[in-house]
């Protein structure tokens, strides 16, 4: 079973970079149902502060925070848990021009870009250290973005600063794909897909722990099993109560839950048609 917990949301940390305008409308849906659906995944920082880094559910904890409620359901997830898997989504940009997109990229101090053969492929983990990202563009022009070999702290930096230089200036999409072709007929007006480097569970926490932050939908968790649709009440989670009452409330609720057949276990891969 998921471990759920109830925590300050003050003490979960974002890893990426979050746009908080993108919370506004959930904050109108959740004050509209008084419903908590899924719990954000976060996992222990590991630094004895008792703050936990949120895997996903960033919006859910944001919201809550602009919200005024101090403390929510979360599901905990151990950093080496066998169950948790971490990929990396790569940036597909549509509707701005690939020249424009170079030439804010070549503003970037301490970064040179470099032609390379598209049709060369090294899988991500092979990379040099001084890669930083991959570039292909729609004429199949390809390049790869290098900065002197630094630590991840300020390889990370720079990663940030490359995803700035088309946060809202270029529509986005996170994708799986790593070749542009791969994405023909999908988006109209295409001027790049940008292909992130792999990172590690430990090195994002150590990341999180020091407030460096990723570019924004770079990392990929993947959590099983998952917990969904627990449909927690925020009532429960404003109440003026000491977080052990809280926490105490939630395993009679999980228990009564249990008894009456209310908890379903898939164990199969699951597509869901209602979110």
């Amino acid at each position: 079973m998921p471990q759920l917990q109830i925590l300050p949301v003050a003490d979960l940390l974002r890893h990426e970079w979050h746009d908080d305008q993108r919370a506004k409308p959930l904050v109108d849906r959740l004050r509209a149902s008084g419903l908590l659906r899924n719990p954000p995944i976060v996992t222990p920082l590991g630094d004895g502060s008792g703050r936990f880094m949120v895997l996903d559910g960033a919006n859910r904890t944001t919201a809550l925070g602009i919200m005024g409620i101090p403390h929510t359901i979360c599901q905990v997830v151990a950093a080496d848990d066998d169950g948790l898997e971490l990929k990396t989504w790569n940036h597909v940009l549509w509707n701005w021009d690939s020249e424009a997109f170079l030439g804010e990229l070549g503003k970037l101090e301490e970064m040179t870009l470099k032609d390379i053969d598209p049709s060369v492929k090294r899988p991500q983990s092979q990379w040099p250290i001084k890669t930083l990202v991959w570039l292909q563009m729609p004429d199949g022009r390809a390049r790869v973005a290098r900065s002197e070999p630094g630590d991840l702290h300020s390889r990370a930096r720079k990663l940030a600063e490359i995803a700035a230089t088309y946060t809202g200036k270029a529509d986005l999409d996170r994708t799986t794909a790593q070749q542009i072709n791969e994405l023909d007929g999908i988006y109209e007006n295409l001027c790049s897909i940008v292909v992130y480097p792999p990172f590690r569970v430990a090195e994002v926490l150590d990341l999180c722990a020091n407030g460096v932050l990723l570019p924004p939908g770079v990392t990929r968790f993947a959590v099983s099993p998952r917990a969904l649709r627990v449909n927690y009440s925020l009532e429960a989670l404003s109440a003026d109560k000491s977080l052990e009452e809280k926490n105490e409330a939630l395993e009679r609720w999980v228990n009564e839950r249990a008894a009456r057949k209310g908890i379903r276990y898939y164990a199969e891969e699951t597509v869901l048609y209602d979110e």
